[in-house]
């Protein structure tokens, strides 16, 4: 029988660390000079006012020749509109007229890397070496993943702690890699690159979670419980323990400790809605929709867009003989995965 749920009574308040592709950069240098018939584009792009800009910039380059800096600052517009292959054209055309053009090189590299062509990237994002506070791109991430996806590894332990100015062969260099691995699924390799910032400092926090978090993703139960259990000797008030922890014992099958883990995750993180999320699950499956909407409905109030909250929140009103309410939570859950799918870009 589940515990009281006293906590709903006195909280009044995942976050899923999702990458951001894009880290805080630094300014930018070596970007060449535009040329003043350039001038009133570059304002309308600084603006803004995207349109615009390649209006002006689409008149320039009917110019013979074409003025200095036009076929760069069309890559960034197309680049800011979300249009990576229109952008990719006009960075080819720019190098192509300035091989010298960094700016329009480091962007190169960028949309090679963004249309699935990492190899291609790499000597462009090497000789560039340049962050580009426009569109705050930090070279050493794009770098750094590009070199995982050639399974270039210690390449790309040495350009992620560079970023985060990390001696390259310090256990945190080793942590930071196994971490960005474990995002893109990497997992034997992220694994290595954890233990070995283990073996280098046996109590280096959030190592311990990282190698949980691995061991949950192999559905190694037992292994990843260990873990987290160790992680949170070390570092007792992080709350992600405590969510990860649960939700090993979810899966375990163990509800009433996961419930507890649960518990401790949400007064430590009671604006992540993944523990409330955790417990709907963990209540649905102790046959307690009541108890498991309550948790839902604060899990939807943190993270509306979250489709898994829409899905748990329509099995919890099925439970409750609430059709109509039911339907609805399936279908916006429907809607929300429909709407996250890629887009296939018209070409312009």
């Amino acid at each position: 029988m589940a515990k009281p749920h006293v906590l709903l009574l006195f909280l009044l308040v995942v976050t899923a660390a999702a990458p951001s592709l894009w880290s805080q950069a630094s300014p930018q240098a070596g970007k060449p000079p535009g040329s003043p018939e350039t001038a009133d584009a570059q304002k309308l792009l600084d603006a803004g006012r995207l349109e615009e800009a390649l209006k002006a910039l689409d008149a320039l380059a009917l110019q013979q020749p074409e003025p200095a800096g036009v076929e760069r600052l069309r890559g960034m517009a197309f680049y800011e509109q979300g249009h990576i292959q229109s952008s990719a054209v006009a960075f080819e055309r720019a190098l192509a007229q300035d091989p010298a053009d960094r700016e329009a090189m480091q962007m190169e590299g960028v949309v090679l890397f963004r249309t699935g062509k990492p190899a291609a990237a790499i000597p462009l994002l090497e000789k560039a070496h340049l962050s580009i506070a426009r569109t705050n791109i930090d070279s050493n991430y794009v770098l750094g993943l590009c070199y995982l996806d050639v399974r270039r590894y210690d390449d790309a332990r040495k350009a992620f702690a560079t970023q985060y100015n990390f001696p390259p062969d310090s256990p945190s260099a080793y942590l930071l890699a196994a971490r960005m691995m474990l995002r893109r699924d990497y997992l034997p390799v992220a694994d290595s690159f954890a233990q070995k910032a283990l073996a280098l400092n046996p109590n280096l926090p959030m190592a311990h979670l990282l190698v949980g978090q691995i061991r949950l993703s192999q559905s190694q139960l037992p292994e990843a419980i260990a873990e987290f259990d160790k992680e949170s000797e070390l570092n007792p008030l992080y709350g992600e323990v405590y969510d990860r922890l649960g939700d090993a014992y979810l899966r375990q099958g163990d509800y009433g400790k996961a419930q507890e883990a649960l518990d401790r995750a949400v007064l430590l993180e009671p604006n992540s809605a993944v523990p409330y999320v955790l417990l709907g699950k963990v209540l649905l499956k102790q046959q307690d929709p009541v108890m498991a909407k309550m948790y839902l409905d604060k899990a939807l109030a943190i993270d509306p867009g979250n489709y898994t909250t829409h899905t748990l929140l329509g099995q919890a009103y099925r439970s409750l003989g609430q059709a109509g309410q039911a339907s609805h939570e399936f279908q916006v859950a429907e809607q929300i995965q429909a709407d996250a799918q890629p887009k296939l870009e018209t070409p312009k």
